[in-house]
């Protein structure tokens, strides 16, 4: 019986990858570059599976077309935002995400960024390489305290609840949620937290306030200027969510202004483009997409999908199926 051909549209880890060519007909993008739109839509006449990423932007004229091969869309993330869920519900198709195994890591990430905008490291590093640091002096690069601060997180999954819990039970922080249903007063009490009831509620209370939504067009610029104004003046915006959730517009000139204490971004609306007004923002961490960016996480990850897509092929129910 011949194997499912399945395309991977991006170099994954090396362990992962041997065992795709293992168990399927897998053609791998050893030049590791994003894909093109047509060539999106080619792939899904051509193999029975399509294994994207977050590059990868499966829009509505993707899926245009009479009568696709693919019939399940592995997704190597948890987000999922890039695919037109519509268009693939126009075909039938299946779409599975890869959940649990980047949460630990993604949240790891997120206390970084914190821990580095409350703490001016990016000042600090970037005056260092300039050589420019002069020597220590009570008033240099003063920061910000984390311990015992007000946390305030958008979206409470899998990834907004282990940043709770770094910050709840490492650093004291007194933790706020807002997430679109009601939280389980037994998972509140994890991290003795308390649900706000709207994100207007959620912003004034809080010290540094950390997005762990979803992206989408739902989400899109959920973070804008009304929702800035009403952050304390010496608050800090953390985003290891997805670029689109931010007004980066917004966000520059509430930076610039000083509005608001400082930002960190792990990622960015139109990535990997840089939006020019963010460059120049001296109070502002940024990091190239790294919340999953650790071996363990990476291959768990596609290992993930491996599993979505042997159960699918044997005809069982994929664990991670979104659609």
């Amino acid at each position: 019986m011949a194997k499912p051909k399945v395309l991977v549209t991006r170099r994954w880890p090396a362990a992962v990858e041997a065992q795709l060519s293992e168990t399927f007909d897998a053609v791998l993008n050893t030049g590791d570059k994003p894909l093109s739109e047509d060539e999106l839509r080619e792939a899904m006449t051509s193999y029975d599976a399509v294994l994207p990423t977050v590059t990868d932007k499966i829009s509505a004229r993707a899926f245009d077309i009479a009568k696709p091969q693919a019939r399940i869309l592995a997704n190597y993330g948890v987000g999922y935002s890039h695919i037109d869920m519509h268009g693939a519900a126009g075909h039938g198709m299946t779409v599975t995400n890869t959940p649990d195994v980047l949460s630990e890591c993604t949240a790891d990430i997120a206390m970084t960024l914190m821990l580095m905008v409350a703490r001016r490291a990016g000042e600090g590093e970037r005056e260092l390489r300039a050589g420019e640091w002069t020597g220590w002096r009570p008033t240099h690069l003063v920061g910000t305290k984390v311990s015992g601060k007000t946390l305030g997180i958008v979206g409470f999954g899998r990834i907004g609840q282990e940043m709770a819990r770094r910050a709840h039970h490492g650093f004291g922080m007194k933790i706020v949620v807002q997430n679109r249903s009601r939280v389980s007063p037994d998972v509140l009490a994890r991290y003795n937290a308390t649900q706000a009831d709207s994100l207007e509620d959620l912003m004034p209370q809080c010290d540094f306030v950390s997005l762990h939504c979803p992206g989408g067009p739902a989400n899109r610029h959920l973070i804008n200027t009304r929702m800035l104004n009403l952050m304390k003046p010496d608050a800090f915006l953390i985003n290891t969510a997805r670029g689109e959730v931010i007004d980066e517009l917004a966000l520059s000139r509430a930076l610039w202004f000083e509005t608001i204490g400082g930002a960190a971004l792990d990622v960015f609306d139109g990535e990997p483009r840089i939006n020019p007004d963010l460059l120049d923002c001296e109070n502002l961490v940024m990091l190239p997409h790294l919340g999953s960016a650790t071996r363990e996480a990476r291959e768990a990850m596609g290992y993930r999908v491996l599993d979505n897509l042997t159960d699918f092929f044997a005809g069982r129910e994929p664990r991670d199926r979104v659609m």
